[in-house]
């Protein structure tokens, strides 16, 4: 049964931080990788070290200022000393030096603090990227195992886009989560601790009521840019789709002079692109001018009561500047809450696009246990094969044919008779819809999906090469084939010696989808990396239709000794192309109206009598005019030289 369009799938929920760290965890904490495990006890150890290092910062700083008060002479000695502890006063040096040793266990501190929350990072960076790498090849993997219909109803930009997007997204989430996060609500619990230990529980009141404010605040600010946000990705990724839309089809483009309009749609992209970005960055002030306000008040409030206890003598000056050292390296990580938030909610959505291309499941799984093809003779038959696209518009209604091993069947007709979708099937891209496709008596159903590609060899119409060299894309044909043996096989497909013309020779770059090399270049390529596959099955669909006459005739020549002893399918337009065929099928409207020999077909004086008859006549017209062309370019010639 077809798959429904992945476009009427109704939308599912997004996941939360919780889920999506557990759906994480697999790869954050990889079995059989100790050594990344004991990176993840390092990591989080350091992390609890840190911290307590950048709470005992602010006691230097109060101690080095009760000291130097003390050591001064002004304000409360007695009070200030009394609020230092009892190992800075029995120092071997005296307290005089107190001060100056102070300062530098600060300094000392502060540098400790910054080592060890960059050794953290360093070390978990190598866990974070291991599941970056093991999710995006897993995600890469199953876009290649997913059908034909998944790719045919996305973009390919956009693909790529969820896939670059996924990977950042794990980055972004296991760095924010557990270097900033956790962290942060580490720190702040030591602070409302300390608080409430060195003063009492007011401090940790105002401080917990302004932490809640802000976070109200942030968490409401960053869903209001959060819309905007995805306005701005959304137009983001439009500008992207349509630019490498547009590159791809730049021959296209040229053909029809659209640089101009091609650009217009872009700069129509992104100037919603600019808009969302405008609006994204007039947020951010917004944002960040409200979180400094409340900050500052609750801050200011903090000091008022310190400024209290010190006036009533209970605390020492030293105190309100542990008060202040305190919320001051609070802030920092609280600043970035908003941020934290906004890029923890977007590595959600990203990685959740990832996990559902993951989930998807693909149209055309083998069966439970699917054994390999056992191809002999390589002998392949439909059996009344029903198929459609979507229920509303059948392709193919009722197809039944053998092709005898060794043999070769044509299959013509009209554009959109279902000739392509038969090789389509073959490959099973689809699943009939009803009746059965068999090779050598297998049901292609039951058998596994490689086994099956691998015993099957197509030349295609349109030859898309890979962005590599010429040797590459030969060899793509037989991964492990030798040099001598891609040499054999361009040779065989008439194209070595072209290749050894050229100053790289097979290292010779191809170009993006191949556009370094002409039409038949390019069919040559095709036809000697099937070569070196050497299937025993060969469809050539419409391989020579968009050569010209010469060309067309010389690739002809290399087709036919390929497809020698192979049991071989041709898709073909050019009647011209399939007349030495063991049998020809007329296809149209999804049903065989047609079949036999040419000579007998011909005979018939029907369907293909009457497509070969105005084939001819175009043949014969074309011929009338490019001979009186070439006259005319003849007379012109000897009219300038007399």
């Amino acid at each position: 049964m077809l798959a429904p369009p992945s476009g009427l799938e109704a939308p599912q929920p997004r996941p939360g931080l919780v889920a999506t760290l557990l759906r994480l965890w697999p790869y954050l904490w990889p079995k059989g990788r100790p050594e990344l495990q004991r990176r993840v006890y390092l990591a989080f150890g350091l992390l609890l070290i840190a911290k307590l290092v950048t709470m005992v910062t602010p006691f230097a700083f109060k101690w080095a200022t009760d000291a130097l008060v003390v050591v001064s002479g002004k304000g409360s000695p007695a009070g200030e000393a009394a609020s230092l502890p009892g190992w800075i006063a029995n120092l071997p040096w005296g307290l005089w030096a107190a001060p100056l040793a102070l300062t530098i266990a600060y300094g000392v501190t502060r540098t400790l603090q910054a080592l060890l929350t960059q050794v953290r990072d360093g070390l978990f960076a190598k866990v974070a990227m291991h599941a970056v790498r093991r999710l995006a090849q897993q995600t890469f993997e199953h876009m290649h195992s997913l059908s034909l219909r998944f790719h045919l109803d996305r973009k390919t930009g956009g693909l790529t886009r969820v896939l670059e997007r996924g990977r950042n997204g794990i980055e972004e989430l296991s760095r924010l989560f557990v270097l900033q996060l956790i962290p942060t609500i580490v720190e702040f619990l030591l602070v409302i601790g300390i608080l409430a230990y060195e003063f009492d529980w007011t401090y940790s009141v105002v401080v917990l009521v302004m932490v809640a404010v802000y976070l109200a605040y942030t968490y409401k600010a960053t869903e209001w840019r959060i819309s905007i946000r995805k306005q701005m990705n959304e137009s983001d990724t439009d500008a992207n789709v349509r630019a490498v839309d547009s590159l791809l089809n730049y021959e296209t483009v040229k053909y029809f002079g659209a640089e101009r309009r091609e650009a217009e749609r872009y700069d129509r992209s992104m100037q919603r692109y600019e808009r969302a970005s405008t609006q994204t960055y007039t947020s951010l002030a917004v944002l960040n001018s409200g979180q400094a306000v409340i900050f500052s008040a609750g801050m200011t409030v903090v000091m008022l009561l310190a400024a209290r206890d010190i006036m009533a003598g209970r605390a020492s000056i030293g105190s309100f500047v542990l008060v202040n050292a305190m919320l001051v390296q609070l802030y920092i990580p609280l600043n970035f809450m908003g941020m934290l938030y906004r890029e923890i909610k977007q590595a959600l959505i990203d990685i959740d696009d990832m996990f559902r291309i993951i989930q998807q499941h693909p149209e055309i799984e083998d069966r439970p246990g699917a054994a390999p093809l056992a191809v002999q003779r390589a002998e392949v038959r439909f059996e009344d094969v029903h198929f459609a696209y979507t229920p509303a518009r059948p392709i193919l209604k009722g197809i039944s044919f053998t092709v005898p091993a060794g043999r070769t069947v044509a299959i013509v007709g009209p554009s959109g008779a279902g000739k392509s979708t038969i090789s389509r099937l073959l490959f099973r891209f689809y699943e009939p819809t009803r009746g059965r496709i068999l090779i050598d008596g297998q049901d292609i159903a039951d058998v596994q999906q490689t086994s099956l590609r691998a015993a099957i060899g197509m030349v295609p119409q349109d030859t898309v090469l890979f962005n590599d060299t010429i040797g590459y894309n030969i060899a793509y044909g037989r991964a492990d084939a030798r040099p001598e043996d891609i040499a054999e096989a361009a040779s065989l497909a008439q194209i070595d010696g072209f290749i050894r013309t050229l100053p790289e020779g097979y290292e010779t770059p191809v170009g993006e989808r191949g556009l370094k090399l002409s039409g038949g270049e390019k069919q040559r390529v095709a036809i000697a990396r099937t070569i070196l596959k050497s299937p025993p099955v060969l469809i050539l669909d419409e391989a020579t239709s968009a050569l010209d006459t010469f060309t067309e005739k010389e690739i002809q020549d290399a087709l036919e000794r390929v497809s020698r002893n192979r049991t071989t399918i041709v898709i073909a337009h050019r009647l011209s192309t399939v007349i030495g065929a063991d049998e020809i099928l007329v296809l149209d409207a999804g049903l065989i109206v047609e079949r036999g020999s040419h000579a007998d077909l011909l005979a018939r004086d029907g369907t293909y009598a009457a497509m070969w008859d105005r084939q001819r006549k175009a043949a014969e017209a074309m011929e009338t005019l490019e001979r009186a062309r070439a006259d005319e370019g003849a007379s012109l010639r000897v009219s300038v030289a007399g």
